[in-house]
């Protein structure tokens, strides 16, 4: 580990050819540095390293170009070799930066050579230049840019809607009607096109909301926004998520390939169906080669105990070759699935979220339910026998996707088949 050197070629390597690199990084993690840190200290993306510590965000595919890190020759001949400490947190350009900066401008460096040199995006470079040069003459002096820049950090700062009484006025006024931070934004720019001190992002107003002490913003129009509340809800890594169900759950992927293509009769999607002020619901289990239906009967309540006594009781009436797989989407109701499917020897696949398409039929054969369930009404008051009767109603009705057979005729034929 010790004798690690920075690879030369700095093209895009691909995921296997950085084993060295992922392999340096982690230990450099383990003592202690932080991920900016040890990406610059190996040679890769801070995005790179975040990925291989946490995971690939979920939908991403495309890896991130890795830039440039390796210091061409100043005039003097040697390369500027700027250390960790130096640099400090990384977050800032220090004043030995802005020197160097400065140093390099005279020469008629490049933004993206002196970027290279320094470690940074050229955007950093650009951003410090365009911001901290003198007012008058545009010269980049380091020193008085160190002390613009020291200024400007200063905190506690007044926020712009707190230093604005109007503005403060007009944003409280539409908060009130509640109207969006992001289409407050947008319509301060529509309605006050030549008057910069009256635009301000979406985001400062969740700041002046949110950050206490500000006063910026009477707090109590918090509840006026679409989530209702007081504070942010933070968005947890993948690997910070607490479990849906105490019991590890089977995901959908996970499934026999057999249940994709509906030629082996046994597959079975299941969910609910919610009465009025959810006090009230009807199981619904259709089985996916067939489009049969089985209704499931609760009493009472849907809590995890009757849910999985009302799934044994119906799915034990079907024979072995006919308990195959159940998938369900990850409503609490099925936080006893490894109790249902020790007592049926059927196992239980979870959908993912948000994905209701990976139960088709079943979504599909809810909404023929909701003739005879309307949406808002008791559905305590369907017994037993009544669910039976409309189960058979729904089986003896052909169906245009089983070329106008019944689903009793469709899986009495790929019972007699597989027989």
């Amino acid at each position: 580990m010790d004798d690690f050197e920075i690879r030369e070629n700095r093209k895009p390597q691909g995921r296997r050819k950085l084993l060295a690199e992922r392999e340096r990084y982690l230990a450099l993690v383990e003592q202690g540095y932080s991920n900016k840190q040890a990406s610059w200290m190996v040679g890769v993306n801070p995005r790179t390293g975040r990925e291989w510590r946490h995971g690939r965000p979920e939908g991403r595919t495309k890896r991130p170009r890795l830039r440039a890190e390796d210091a061409p020759a100043t005039s003097a001949g040697t390369p500027y070799q700027r250390s960790i400490e130096a640099r400090g947190a990384g977050r800032y350009l220090g004043e030995d930066e802005r020197v160097h900066i400065a140093d390099r401008l005279r020469e008629n460096a490049s933004l993206h050579t002196i970027a290279a040199e320094l470690g940074r995006v050229p955007s950093t470079i650009s951003r410090e230049i365009r911001r901290n040069r003198h007012p008058g003459n545009h010269q980049y002096r380091p020193h008085a840019a160190q002390a613009r820049a020291r200024a400007r950090r200063l905190r506690p700062k007044s926020g712009k809607i707190g230093a604005n009484p109007l503005l403060r006025e007009v944003v409280q006024g539409w908060l009130a009607r509640k109207w969006s931070p992001e289409q407050i934004s947008h319509q301060l720019r529509l309605r006050f096109p030549d008057s910069a001190e009256m635009h301000v992002s979406h985001e400062t107003i969740y700041q002046a909301l949110y950050v206490q002490g500000r006063g910026e913003l009477r707090r109590e129009l918090t509840r006026a926004l679409r989530t209702g509340r007081g504070l942010r809800k933070p968005h947890r890594r993948p690997d910070q998520r607490i479990p849906r169900f105490p019991h590890p759950m089977a995901m959908i992927s996970e499934r026999p390939p057999e249940a994709a293509d509906r030629a082996v009769p046994g597959h079975w999607e299941g969910d609910l169906i919610i009465g009025k002020d959810g006090a009230s619901a009807i199981g619904t289990l259709v089985e996916r080669a067939s489009r049969y239906v089985m209704l499931v009967h609760l009493p009472g309540n849907r809590d995890t105990t009757t849910v999985r006594d009302a799934l044994i009781r119906t799915v034990t009436t079907l024979p072995e070759h006919l308990r195959r797989s159940l998938a369900w989407d990850q409503g609490a109701e099925m936080g006893l699935h490894h109790q249902f499917s020790t007592a049926t020897g059927m196992p239980v696949y979870f959908c993912d979220p948000a994905s209701p398409w990976q139960r088709g039929s079943n979504e599909n054969t809810n909404g023929l339910l909701r003739q005879y369930f309307p949406k808002g009404t008791n559905l305590a008051v369907h017994g037993h026998g009544h669910l039976e009767e409309v189960a058979a109603e729904l089986n003896s009705r052909p169906r245009k996707t089983l070329d106008w057979q019944t689903p009793a005729e469709r899986l009495s034929k790929l019972l007699a088949v597989a027989s």
